[in-house]
């Protein structure tokens, strides 16, 4: 039922890693938005030689460690010393004679995007870059650009939405042997249930399910770990798949009834049946999704793994958006199925598939999988960290299913977009891949999630 490949080869990385950052001696100034270490300090008039020396022997700061004032500006860049932070040394600057003003050294980002601060496995704010390509702008989904499209809407995330991950479960909180995953702590998880064990406590016996959300809602700048791209939305856990991760047509239909009627506005699969499965054989799905639909909800789906242009159910039906997934290379991933039937493509990780006719596709290249935090062994639900070998059209339909809720969240369709107008915004903003669009390969093409929440005539520019 998995929509996912795992690789043979699974590098594991320690919960010590994923840490970084919470017991850190790295200046957290950065964090913030300006330079660790410096002061931007304002005079009165031109310093000279005496005032700097001056400020510099007050506040403990070695004459050579100060930058030389720019000739046509009366400020410069004071550098601190070791133990002295930027709040302390600007309360202290402040008080002194001939000082107009001291202020932070700010950062500023490019125009129209916003980088969170979490670190991913090393110290460096930022860090998480470094892992998750499919969140840049490029291969991936451009993300930071929807994040600063969002929090110019204030909501961020995509606060207010409420979105549901119908999986193998989520570790979202501590309940006997099992842990909340270690970056959920800025999440919101709303109304979850367990259509497999019969009770409110839907946690992952598998890992698959929590990969999904991290990949979704894993709180986001706060310093540690990765990130997710809907990191404001509410997560509504439903299990639906055991710990083989298998599921039968019966629970699942019961459990997209349970997330519509208890107020989610999109619905994320990333499963598949197989594809000799049809419409006629799972009735019960298929009414349980035009009640979805009609009940306003996107549902999102994998589109399957078996590399055939044929794509399986439930992504096949027609109220569902369909997703394949792409590789690092801008290319269709080797197992992605693909088809007329296709809307979009997101990243899935793994490598090209041989297609002569795109020159994108680089089928003899080792290429990266998707990295997000999980379960290190399933039968440890304790222990967390980024389980190598992680790649499938069940990594690529999440970031749909977070797009959409960003998309709703922004308001670019009004206040409250139908299924139909979302997919419709969502195809209209994707990049174009191997020719014009919509093709077998690609559907409408590369999801832009930046492009997808950007402003329209009438809002705010």
């Amino acid at each position: 039922m998995l929509s996912i490949h795992r690789r043979a080869a699974v590098a594991l990385v320690s919960l010590a890693l994923i840490s970084v950052g919470a017991g850190s001696s790295a200046p957290p100034a950065r964090a913030s938005g300006y330079v660790p270490g410096e002061v931007l300090v304002g005079y009165t008039a031109r310093p000279s030689a005496t005032v700097t020396a001056d400020l510099a022997s007050r506040l403990g700061i070695r004459a050579t460690a100060a930058q030389a004032p720019d000739p046509a500006s009366s400020a410069q860049v004071v550098r601190l010393p070791r133990g002295l932070s930027v709040v302390r040394a600007i309360a202290r600057l402040r008080h002194q004679r001939g000082i107009a003003y001291a202020v932070p050294d700010f950062i500023a980002h490019a125009a129209g995007s916003w980088i969170p601060d979490d670190r991913g496995r090393g110290h460096t704010p930022g860090g998480w870059q470094r892992l998750q390509w499919n969140f840049l702008a490029g291969a991936g989904v451009n993300a930071p650009d929807a994040w600063a499209n969002l929090r110019a809407d204030r909501r961020p995330g995509g606060r207010g939405v409420v979105l549901a991950v119908l999986d193998t479960g989520v570790a979202y909180r501590d309940w006997h042997q099992y842990r909340a995953s270690t970056d959920f702590g800025g999440t919101r998880f709303v109304d979850p249930y367990d259509f497999v064990a019969g009770n409110r406590f839907p946690l992952d016996r598998e890992g698959h399910g929590t990969f999904v959300t991290n990949m979704i809602a894993e709180a986001t700048n706060n310093g540690v770990g990765l990130t997710g791209l809907a990191y404001g939305a509410s997560i509504m856990p439903v299990r639906i798949l055991a710990a083989d991760g298998t599921g039968d047509a019966e629970t699942i239909s019961r459990g997209i009834r349970y997330a519509v009627t208890h107020g989610a506005k999109v619905i994320n699969l990333s499963l598949e049946f197989s594809l000799d499965v049809t419409s006629g054989d799972i009735p019960e799905i298929i009414s349980a999704i035009r009640f979805a639909h009609s009940r306003g909800a996107v549902m999102v789906a994998a589109s399957g793994n078996e590399g055939v242009q044929q794509i399986a159910y439930p992504a096949r039906a027609p109220a569902v958006i369909s997703v394949g997934a792409s590789t690092r290379d801008r290319c269709l991933a080797d197992y992605s199925n693909a088809g007329s039937r296709l809307d979009l493509v997101a990243p899935g990780g793994g490598d090209d598939i041989a297609m002569p006719a795109d020159p994108d596709c680089h089928p003899t290249r080792n290429l990266p999988d998707i990295s997000q935090l999980s379960l290190l062994d399933p039968s440890h639900p304790s222990r967390f960290g980024y389980p190598g070998g992680w790649y499938g059209t069940s990594m690529a339909a999440p970031h749909v299913a977070a797009a959409a809720a960003l998309v709703i969240a922004s308001g670019t369709l009004g206040r409250d977009p139908t299924p139909d107008q979302v997919l419709a915004r969502l195809e209209a903003t994707a990049q174009p891949l191997g020719g014009s669009a919509p093709n077998k390969n690609y559907g409408y093409g590369l999801l832009d999630a930046g492009a997808a929440t950007a402003p329209t005539a009438g809002r705010h520019g």
